[in-house]
């Protein structure tokens, strides 16, 4: 079985301030879709952003395969949020039942995209949504997780989600172009390693780059607070062809049958 504890950025660890910036953007961005929704989250790690989806929903439940990483989340919230243990690929609720499912940094690590969106569409109600977050595939310097089975990105989201009559919607934050000299020579040496194989492989290696590259990292806290003015406000991305300005995907797929 699949150990996610080695590619999973877990509460109380060390990541970068930008990361952490990512995390609240994308559960800001989902929060607005969730207002008094019945929501799911698959996949949902340690949980960061429950309390805050929770605070804006109607009632939510939140799943994750790996039993050890769910228990973390169990044992932060108790009885807050309703916790379940499944793979995303058959998910254990009723047809028409759901207003939102959400899926953040994870549909990559699903042997089988096309089944996942097969169980959104049974489950979801009409005009129910579908949110995801992607690491950007089409961004030059990109490095794919291990354990990961295929990224989408714009073009490949847009082809398999129409398949099951979800209309889609993207946008794209935090922008390469913002990026600073330093930075910018970085994905060059980047480039580099990924292509020579020379990236690491864990969370632990990951952390000791970020270390040495971005300076001084925070803790990853076990429950978000996002608000304006520690977010970054994604912006609408064209679903016509691959992007590549942002290094995450957002996207919206509304359920249109």
């Amino acid at each position: 079985m699949t150990n996610f504890l080695d590619v999973t950025e877990l509460s109380g660890e060390e990541i970068s301030g930008d990361q952490l910036k990512r995390l609240l953007t994308r559960y800001f961005w989902a929060g607005n879709y969730c207002k008094n929704k019945i929501i799911l989250e698959v996949a949902c790690g340690t949980g960061p952003g429950l309390g805050y989806l929770k605070n804006v929903s109607k009632v939510i439940y939140a799943s994750d395969f790996s039993i050890p990483i769910l228990k973390k989340a169990q044992e932060y919230y108790k009885k807050r949020v309703k916790f379940c243990c499944f793979d995303a690929q058959k998910i254990p609720f009723p047809d028409n039942s759901l207003d939102v499912v959400i899926i953040f940094e994870a549909l990559y690590y699903l042997p089988s995209a096309e089944m996942f969106f097969k169980e959104c569409k049974r489950v979801l109600k009409t005009g129910g949504k579908v949110l995801i977050s992607n690491a950007n595939k089409d961004l030059y310097d990109f490095s794919p997780s291990p354990h990961s089975f295929e990224y989408h990105g714009v073009k490949e989201l847009v082809k398999i989600m129409q398949r099951f009559d979800f209309s889609v919607e993207f946008f794209g934050s935090a922008s390469i172009k913002r990026l600073g000299l330093i930075q910018k020579v970085l994905r060059i040496i980047k480039k580099i390693a990924v292509s020579m194989n020379f990236m690491p492989k864990t969370m632990r290696g990951k952390r000791f780059i970020k270390r040495v590259v971005f300076g001084k990292q925070v803790i990853m806290p076990e429950e978000l607070f996002p608000k304006e003015n520690n977010i970054e406000i994604p912006t609408q991305i064209s679903s016509k062809e691959a992007n590549t300005f942002y290094k995450v995907i957002l996207c919206k797929g509304t359920l249109s049958k």
